[in-house]
């Protein structure tokens, strides 16, 4: 840790991943669109002075601004530009070389009453090397001149932002004879120079001129792609232009994956609080560990010195009270919750930007599956989709989904396409699992609901207060919590139909069939009626839980994208209990699930189905085209997958345990990487150990996976004592949960009306 000035670090190091991509030092750096570049720039002034270079960089950034603007103005004069919709004034000042012309200019910004630009870019070097044929009085003409306007640049850093832009080296193989003057020795000569003179003369490090160079260590690995050897290549100045539009837009607008530049935001009222609750919880657990300790100690067994025998205290040591095992887990949670907000919210750890490459994705997906395989093992049932085979299928699943998030695949079509179905995976399970469990046991009871939300919801509303994020921010489980309420509902209205009514009269098959069939028309209707979604989300206070960013609609999206997967689940649960009842199915160990012929058959349509939609998801190119269809076809792969994981016998016997640990986890995995394994709110990669990419891995994902499992510890023994089974009980415990909800919308409130 060297520090927490990521701005310095944008200006001055980094290095490229890939070809093109640019990678600052410690932080990560947005991709400025242009309506963004216009928010930032309104109402602006910037301007560029020096030479042909500097034009170039010039270039670049007005075409940030404006993409259609074309390099058509006078070489060696002025070029001004203006955006009169945002009221943005960039002006290109021709003054190649640091001398008194260039100086005039600068003092006369100083004077008076005269509107400074907001933004100076200056740099030049290379035109008096060239006149001068690289003399040494050439040389020192330039630190004189340098020396003079100094002291002028630093009166304007203290109301502007002044960039001085080091020459770039050259190569020298492709430079023109009237160039061959210009060699890296001289460009090193005078970039140390003017190094020197603008750090001494810095007397207010607020006010101080910011060296720009960056633009050295780019131009060192892409100017022998330059066509004259003297000037960038068009990617090169293009990645200059975006780091001077990071470095002064960041602080402005505040993007999640712009972490370079950006100042650490303030401590909230809500997040406050929570730090004085862990605080207060950590005290009272040792306290109690001591007052515990310290009665032990005099209850332990002592040696009887006369017979020597040990002699049993009178006293036990007492059970772990409910107040105990409540500081335990808050006191642990404190210290996790602790590093959750160092790593994304703290300016600590440093952030990159992720970077997709095939192998990074692939030969990872490639290991765990050879890992997997290793640790097989027997089940403990031969059922379809039994616990065991149901946990295997959510690990290798999490894992994937984590190794996609962490390589950047999602800019990878064919990859995006496939994730897309592991997650309606984990939907079809949500409804698979949820409505075998109501139609099998026909327990509605409240408990069982206020267990699953607690499991569901417990972390996610533990970080929205502790990381300040709307609820939404962590979509996924909204969305779970969202269809069990739904399945629920189906199941639990009048008239309630479950399996042992059922089995007394066919006719309630049919009628639980009408419930699916109402279910999926109200489905179908939503999906294609986004004002009544919007309408029924957009009452308080649903809309506290729902909106980001002052809608619903990334939740209309989110809910969308796999609203049939649930109900395809359900049918599915509904179908193979039916069939699993009348005896239809075979399974015994090692039994094939059908009949051999059937089951040659049915496996060979499985197979022929799961390599279909991997060849059309393969072939997509639109992702919106795509995403149109994928709540309908998603199911094949899905259906195709449990199959052939089923018919078998010999494969429905076995499990992974590898992948089936995992799955026990796995809704923690997916919510911790947002912050403690990625960085940025999932933008970016959390960096423990810079230099060391491989090694930075390996360390941050043991801690993010030692992290999930413990706050899945957490989790359930907190919903032993949150969630009680004596009903007057649990209605005490829900009315102080409705009272820290009030609690927490109260202080949110005022939170709103003081940042307002």
């Amino acid at each position: 840790f060297k520090g927490g000035d990521t701005c310095e670090y944008l200006l001055s190091s980094g290095r490229f991943l890939g070809e093109k991509v640019w990678q600052p030092h410690s932080c990560m750096m947005h991709k400025y669109k242009n309506s963004e570049a216009k928010n930032c720039l309104i109402d602006k002034h910037v301007v560029f002075i020096g030479d042909s270079r500097i034009r170039q960089l010039f270039y670049s950034f007005i075409k940030l601004i404006n993409p259609q603007v074309k390099e058509e103005g006078i070489k060696h004069g002025n070029i001004p530009f203006e955006d009169k919709s945002a009221s943005i004034k960039v002006d290109f000042l021709w003054y190649p070389e640091v001398n008194g012309s260039m100086r005039q200019r600068i003092k006369s910004w100083t004077e008076g009453s005269v509107a400074k630009p907001h933004i100076i870019v200056v740099g030049a070097a290379t035109w008096s090397i060239k006149i001068h044929n690289g003399s040494n009085e050439a040389l020192a003409q330039y630190k004189t001149n340098i020396t003079s306007i100094a002291p002028l640049l630093e009166k304007l850093a203290i109301s502007s932002d002044v960039y001085w832009v080091l020459q770039d080296p050259v190569y020298e193989d492709m430079l023109s004879e009237s160039r061959k003057m210009i060699t890296n020795e001289k460009i090193d000569a005078y970039n140390e120079a003017a190094v020197r003179i603008l750090n001494s003369s810095s007397r207010n490090s607020k006010a101080k001129v910011k060296v720009f160079s960056v633009s050295k260590l780019i131009a060192q690995e892409t100017i022998m792609k330059s066509a004259d050897g003297l000037h960038l290549p068009e990617s090169s100045r293009d990645t200059n232009a975006m780091i001077l539009m990071n470095v002064y837009c960041n602080k402005i607008m505040k993007p999640i994956d712009g972490s370079c530049c950006q100042p650490q935001p303030p401590l909230t009222l809500i997040q406050k609080i929570a730090f004085c609750f862990f605080t207060l919880s950590i005290i009272g657990y040792l306290i109690i560990s001591l007052i515990h300790r310290n009665n032990y100690r005099k209850n332990k067994s002592c040696t009887d010195l006369e017979s020597g025998e040990e002699k049993k205290p009178a006293i036990s040591t007492p059970n772990v009270s409910t107040l105990e095992m409540l500081l335990h887990c808050f006191c642990k949670l404190g210290l996790i919750m602790t590093y959750f907000y160092l790593c994304d919210r703290a300016d600590l750890f440093m952030k990159e930007n992720k970077f997709y490459t095939h192998s990074s994705f692939f030969i990872p997906i490639i290991y765990i599956l050879v890992l997997g395989v290793f640790y097989t093992e027997n089940t403990k049932e031969t059922k379809v989709l039994n616990r065991e085979q149901t946990d295997e299928w959510k690990g290798w699943m999490q894992l994937v989904i984590l190794i996609y998030h962490i390589s950047g695949a999602s800019t990878f079509l064919p990859v995006y396409m496939h994730i897309r179905v592991l997650v309606a995976a984990y939907l079809f399970q949500t409804g698979y699992g949820h409505f075998s469990y109501f139609w099998i046991k026909g327990d509605f009871g409240v408990y069982r609901v206020c267990q699953v939300l607690f499991r569901l919801n417990f972390l996610v509303v533990v970080l929205c207060i502790v990381m300040d994020r709307p609820y939404q921010f962590y979509y996924f489980v909204p969305l779970v919590t969202v269809w069990f309420m739904i399945i629920y509902a189906t199941l639990a209205v009048w008239p309630q139909i479950v399996q042992k009514k059922a089995n007394g009269n066919c006719l309630w098959h049919f009628g639980l069939l009408l419930k699916l069939i109402c279910l999926l028309t109200c489905i179908y209707f939503l999906s294609y009626s986004q004002g009544a979604f919007e309408k029924i989300f957009s009452f308080w206070p649903l809309s506290k839980c729902f909106e980001l960013n002052g809608n619903v609609y990334e939740w209309w999206f989110r809910w969308k994208l796999d609203r049939y997967v649930v109900f395809h689940g359900m049918l599915f649960a509904f179908i193979y209990l039916a069939l699993q009842k009348h005896q239809m199915i075979s399974e015994g160990k090692g039994d094939p699930l059908f009949s051999n012929r059937v089951s040659n058959v049915l496996l060979f349509i499985s197979i022929v189905s799961f390599l279909t939609y991997s060849i059309w998801a393969s072939s997509c190119k639109n992702k919106t085209e795509c995403n149109e269809l994928h709540p309908s076809v998603s199911v094949v792969q899905i259906l195709a997958f449990i199959l052939i994981r089923n018919i078998p016998g010999y494969i429905r016997s076995v499990y992974s345990s590898f992948f089936a640990w995992f799955g026990k986890i796995s809704l923690e995995l997916f919510i911790c990487q947002y912050h403690i394994w990625l960085a940025a709110d999932t933008k970016g990669i959390l960096v423990l150990i810079p230099g060391y990419p491989m090694f930075n891995v390996l360390v941050s994902t043991f801690i993010f996976v030692c992290v999930a499992h413990e706050i899945s510890q957490i989790t359930n023994d907190l919903a032993q004592i949150v969630v009680p089974k004596d009903n007057s009980t649990l209605l005490k415990r829900l009315l102080c949960i409705a009272g820290f909800f009030s609690g927490l919308h109260f202080f949110s409130a005022m939170q709103d009306q003081s940042r307002h």
